[in-house]
């Protein structure tokens, strides 16, 4: 059967820095592209920061037919692995969560979240779901969240995938990550098992103003069984393989 191989990174969270979190992609792809990876997940608004502030959102924003924008696709890697990777965009003055997918620093398309928290009120919700597809493997993205609802999923099913891409990013306060915290995984897993589909996270880990995030950055396989995960509060890159659906 033939397999692809897949990663996802677990980063600390670059807020207001998008020089230091493109460092850290070229660092996490550099290792991805040593492993023989095909595809490269990172966290949810991870270029940016995930910033609920509008203010801040809208100074870090990011036009995907801006200059500015060019200038980051230049910084990706030029080999290796396509990398799926959060941020915050601007289009016509309205903001989203997105995550955008890059192959050899050209644009291949986006997905814009569409179940929005309630402290996510200044974005737009995304309204599609895209296929794309590497080394022969079909995949969809949802943005955290989006696990939450059964549809997200079978939307990225129903369009012929076999994977689910889930940029996430869980920095809560205390209280609110203790009692998620082994949540995330069984939420994705009933979603896999009602797909068929696998599913591989990104989160972000570490500590800041009084919050924290664990991760968990993990595959699930169709069962909705944990099948590899790193461990909580360390940065890291995951690999594995799994099957692509002929």
């Amino acid at each position: 059967m033939k397999t692809a191989r897949i990663a996802a990174a677990q980063t600390i969270e670059f807020r207001e820095d998008i020089e230091a979190a493109l460092n850290c992609v070229a660092e996490m792809a550099a290792c991805a592209e040593s492993e023989g990876a095909s595809l490269l997940c990172f966290p949810e608004g991870f270029l940016q920061g995930y910033l609920t502030d509008e203010t801040l959102a809208r100074r870090n924003a990011l036009d995907l037919t801006s200059p500015a924008f060019e200038a980051v696709l230049n910084r990706l890697p030029k080999t290796g692995p396509m990398i799926v990777i959060g941020l915050i965009e601007v289009d016509e003055g309205r903001l989203f969560n997105t995550a955008i997918v890059v192959d050899r620093c050209v644009l291949i398309g986006r997905y814009r979240k569409v179940h929005l928290l309630t402290g996510e009120h200044i974005f737009e919700a995304g309204r599609d779901s895209h296929l794309f597809e590497v080394d022969g493997l079909r995949f969809g993205i949802n943005i955290c969240y989006d696990t939450n609802f059964s549809e997200a999923a079978r939307k990225v099913a129903d369009l012929g995938a076999s994977l689910v891409v889930c940029p996430a990013n869980n920095m809560h306060c205390r209280k609110t990550a203790e009692a998620l915290k082994n949540v995330h995984n069984s939420v994705r897993g009933e979603r896999c098992r009602e797909t068929g589909l696998w599913l591989i996270s990104a989160d972000v880990t570490g500590e800041r103003d009084g919050r924290i995030s664990w991760g968990p950055t993990a595959v699930l396989n169709p069962a909705g069984e944990v099948v590899a995960q790193l461990p909580l509060e360390k940065t890291g890159l995951l690999v594995f393989d799994i099957p692509c659906r002929l």
